[in-house]
């Protein structure tokens, strides 16, 4: 019997477009791409950096990440593609579901790299930049999961269990069980680690690389016990699921990560030196605008006809004011802008 407040399975998964196939698994990791991007840029900018690197980023990372999150699925799974009756062909479908995190951010971690030292910049920021941002686009790309009724745990009698239309019900099970909805459970922790890794950011002068060794603690951390709630085939070594173990290495090459970047002592937020020029379009307008913290609040306005000799950097419960000469006309000053 359906519990009244179980989880219902997806009415559907595809929709169409004329003959174009609109599937709920793409568009939702686009969606968690496009949210990443966007967020990592404002917290970039916070540390110094132009906001339009990051886009330079995501044209390397995105689609490497891609690759190597399919890759890590494939070889993990093999036997999804290449035992007797199946279609090795399917490898290159990944429309239909399979792609391995711990890929992604390996290869990801690839693109962004090549991408900054393109542009003669340090990997540190940006990676702070990214943690918190890449836990949302993980928690929503999770939801992709429920739209494939895909990946789910075992069976459950708790009220929020997960309901399986009978086509994707594993072999054994009754219709109408109820599965722990391990998609949600990781969504969830993704969040409130993002909230938390937002707040210690904010609130401890950390170095560079300290904040993005968080998200390697804090992921394998949630994604480890999801992962032993699941049923869906997986490769088991000494009785623990691969991805567990990937979990535990993850985990610990987070914590070493932490460490070492303590020890060096580097700012995670550039240093003027390392700080672009001021754009034409970055110039003072007619209009008077306000500077705004991630969540978009205003936190200082900022006047057209308004001399200004410093430029506050905010970092947890620190000010840093760094010197900018006065210029020679009163009536035009530049200053920072929300693009």
């Amino acid at each position: 019997m359906i519990h009244h407040l179980s989880i219902p399975s997806p009415p559907q998964g595809v929709w169409y477009l004329g003959p174009i196939p609109l599937r709920a698994y793409g568009i939702i990791i686009v969606i968690g791409m496009c949210v990443a991007t966007w967020w990592t840029a404002k917290r970039y900018r916070r540390r110094g950096g132009d906001p339009e690197l990051m886009y330079d980023v995501a044209l390397w990372s995105i689609p490497l990440g891609i690759v190597g999150a399919r890759l890590y699925h494939v070889i993990t799974t093999p036997y999804d593609y290449f035992a007797a009756g199946h279609n090795p062909w399917e490898v290159l479908m990944i429309w239909h579901g399979g792609l391995g995190i711990w890929g992604g951010v390996a290869f990801g971690a690839i693109g962004a790299w090549i991408a900054v030292r393109r542009a003669g910049q340090r990997i540190g920021p940006i990676a702070d930049s990214l943690a918190p941002a890449l836990l949302v686009a993980q928690a929503i790309g999770r939801w992709g999961n429920y739209f494939n009724q895909e990946l789910f745990g075992g069976p459950t009698t708790l009220p929020w269990g997960l309901e399986i239309d009978d086509a994707h019900l594993p072999a054994g099970f009754a219709s109408g069980t109820l599965f722990h909805p391990t998609f949600l459970y990781e969504s969830l922790w993704n969040l409130a680690m993002a909230g938390l890794i937002v707040l210690v950011d904010r609130r401890f002068r950390l170095k560079s690389g300290q904040v993005f060794s968080l998200y390697l603690v804090a992921y394998p951390l949630g994604r480890s016990w999801v992962e032993m709630l699941r049923i869906d085939e997986a490769q088991v070594f000494l009785g623990l699921r691969l991805n567990v173990w990937t979990s535990v290495v993850a985990l610990a090459f987070g914590v070493m990560c932490f460490i070492v970047a303590g020890r060096l002592s580097r700012s995670t937020t550039l240093s003027e030196d390392e700080r672009p020029a001021l754009r034409a379009s970055e110039t003072s307008t007619d209009s008077p605008e306000l500077a705004q913290d991630d969540s978009g609040l205003a936190l200082v306005p900022a006047h057209e006809d308004e001399e200004r000799h410093g430029d506050e950097v905010e970092h947890g419960d620190e000010v840093e004011r760094a010197s900018i000469p006065e210029k020679e006309t009163p009536s035009r000053s530049s200053h920072l802008r929300d693009e």
